[in-house]
């Protein structure tokens, strides 16, 4: 029996390969035997200041990369979050019909966005687990196919649905959640004890998608490794090449096993090389197929996609307005 999936990406700073590893790779797998549907979420971007103009364009870029990467929009709904009010409009009611301050206090995530200026950022980053909960509640979403670094916030959503429930009798489904057993976090290639990050300050934190094939490569030959040149994966001793085998084996599709059986009595040189070679073909794929999809294409997905689900976020907001009494 097919279930309902729901998931989005941010369209701020520069997609990676982790992301696509992590996630985006797994829904193309999910569409096959599921109902899916995929967000830009805009409105959780600008939870941290954007230039609009920017904002409009990582828009379109990040719903090519979706259909680059196969997302198909006839087996998948593809859709822009603001096109579509009541994911705002459910947040609020969420806000003050089950979310606490202690639950969102705990947000790891906050924190680590926050720093030591948690007073001076905007209430929305600070309260975009809920409109998070929104997104996936709204479309009575079964399976939520995350990274592990957001399986605290599916967890609120659980505990908020399940909070509503009790209150207002049985509106939300609880849904579950994914991890990929493999590459769940990629990390930085400049720091393997941090994930890898589209924000990151330094262009050799990450590979993105749109970069330049040569530019990856040389990315990948700077990787931060150890002193050793051993290419075993062992994520506590040996983080930067353990980092590295996890890309080489999702992009290969080969086990730790027969990687290191692969390079036994070589060094990191010649394992880097080889990598370098694997990136540099999993981009030129990936970026013409890419550079084929239209502006205009992307929007015309965008507003179809936005008409399929308006009808399942209208329904359940009327459910939501019933039961609290606002209908």
């Amino acid at each position: 029996m097919k279930k309902t999936i729901f998931s989005g990406v941010q369209p701020s700073g520069n997609l990676h390969i982790g992301n696509y590893l992590g996630a985006i790779s797994q829904w193309v797998e999910m569409q096959k035997e599921n109902n899916c549907i995929f967000c830009v979420v805009d409105q959780h971007a600008i939870t941290v200041k954007q230039d609009p103009a920017k904002l409009r364009e990582k828009i379109i870029d990040v719903t090519k990369i979706y259909l680059a990467a196969g997302i198909d929009p006839r087996k998948s709904i593809i859709f822009q979050q603001s096109d579509i009010s009541e994911h705002a409009e459910l947040a609020w009611s969420l806000n003050c019909g089950a979310a606490r301050m202690s639950d969102l206090n705990k947000m790891t995530q906050f924190k680590d966005k926050a720093g030591d200026n948690q007073e001076n950022v905007s209430v929305g980053l600070f309260d975009y687990p809920v409109l998070m909960a929104a997104d996936i509640l709204l479309y009575d979403t079964e399976l939520v196919p995350v990274g592990d670094d957001q399986v605290q916030h599916v967890e609120l959503t659980r505990t908020l649905a399940r909070r509503f429930n009790k209150q207002f009798g049985e509106v939300f489904l609880v849904p579950e959640y994914q991890i990929r057993k493999e590459g769940a976090r990629i990390m930085g290639l400049d720091d393997p004890e941090k994930k890898m990050s589209k924000s990151a300050k330094s262009e050799y934190n990450y590979i993105a998608l749109t970069d330049k094939p040569e530019v990856a490569a040389k990315k990948i030959m700077k990787a931060a490794t150890d002193s050793e040149s051993l290419v075993k994966h062992d994520l506590e001793k040996k983080a930067g090449i353990s980092n590295l085998m996890v890309i080489y084996s999702l992009l290969a599709g080969l086990d730790m096993k027969a990687i290191e059986k692969k390079y036994a009595g070589k060094g990191y040189g010649d394992f880097k090389k080889d990598l370098a070679a694997l990136v540099i073909k999993f981009l030129e794929e990936f970026q013409a197929k890419y550079n084929k999809i239209s502006d205009e294409e992307v929007r015309k997905i965008l507003r179809t996609g936005a008409k399929k689900v308006k009808p399942l976020a209208a329904a359940k907001m009327l459910k939501v307005k019933e039961v609290v009494g606002m209908k």
